[in-house]
């Protein structure tokens, strides 16, 4: 019997005077008490060793099928972002044999379009909501947004954490945030953005990745995209820890999603091997795998075909 998310669990207990939350109480059960300069270490170990025996086609085809083909710029407009999905149906019959991407990843104001064009099966149609990237915005403005893109044809909801909260050690605002939001997204999908670059230390990513599953994440993802430092190795190392344990602990299975400073091939390796090395192949295939990214796919599809190619 899988265990519920913490949310719904009842009972409190007590630290002194004031009890301990569902979240508190959650936390407690986890080491979050972990070494900066520990996990560098096993990261940097980890990639010495591991990475080079996964530079094959056979993991870049996989890869190039984990994509979360992104655009979320200032100038997108109907026009870009209905060629931006022409090019993915396109892909469908230039390169039968090759994996498509994942999803399209768009605002929400994009929804309609990418999904009344895209006419291949089995590609999603990802919106960043709830006010992304700051998620600085009224939690009622955050729900009519994400359930206006669900309307509008969305499949799955990217939101970022409210990262202020989660620094000012409100953990059951931050909680209530995303559980309001999962309760909008229903069945459908939600990744929620930690913003790993402002947490600064591993302490606190696993700290935010624990309450984030417990709050009804389907996937955690390390960066908008845009604020530096986006993803890190580190970082996606701790955040992976953090799923294996929460699933070892609930039965629960976690999608991963690093996003932003995915700029080469040899990136995308990396994040591959941490998956597979922390989390298992279990975890190794595009349903529990995504990359945000839009550059990366055009290296993927130019190393898998062994010529440069310019496609998305």
């Amino acid at each position: 019997m899988k265990e519920e998310h913490a949310h719904s669990e009842p009972g409190f207990e007590y630290a002194g005077e004031r009890p301990l939350s569902i979240y508190e109480q959650a936390l407690a059960k986890y080491n979050t008490n972990i070494s900066d300069d520990e996990v560098r270490a096993a990261v940097k170990k980890l990639i010495a060793e591991k990475v080079p025996g996964n530079d094959t086609p056979e993991v870049k085809r996989f890869l190039l099928g984990s994509v979360e083909l992104t655009t979320l710029k200032t100038t997108d407009s109907e026009e870009s972002v209905l060629a931006f999905t022409e090019r993915v149906n396109r892909f469908d019959e230039e390169y039968p044999t090759l994996p498509h991407v994942a999803t399209i990843c768009v605002y929400p104001c994009f929804a309609s379009t990418v999904s009344q064009s895209l006419e291949v099966d089995g590609v999603g149609v990802a919106c960043v909501s709830g006010s992304f990237p700051s998620s600085q915005a009224l939690l009622e403005v955050k729900v009519a947004e994400t359930a206006l893109a669900l309307k509008d044809g969305a499949t799955e909801i990217d939101i970022v954490m409210p990262v202020g909260k989660f620094l000012s050690g409100d953990y059951e605002g931050v909680a209530d945030d995303i559980h309001e939001l999962k309760e909008v997204c229903g069945t459908h999908k939600m990744k929620v953005i930690l913003e790993t670059g402002c947490l600064k230390t591993a302490s606190n990513i696993k700290k935010a990745s624990i309450l984030a599953m417990y709050a009804g994440a389907d996937y955690i993802k390390t960066s908008t995209g845009k604020l530096e430092p986006a993803a890190t190795p580190e970082a996606a190392y701790v955040m992976c820890q953090a799923i294996k344990e929460y699933y070892d602990e609930t039965g629960i299975q976690i999608g991963f999603k690093p996003a932003g400073g995915l700029n080469t091939v040899a990136d995308a390796l990396i994040y591959y091997t941490i998956v597979k090395e922390v989390l298992g192949d279990k975890w190794l295939t595009n349903e529990w795998l995504r990359l945000g990214t839009s550059r990366l796919a055009n290296m993927l599809l130019s190393e898998v075909v062994g010529r440069e190619t310019k496609f998305f």
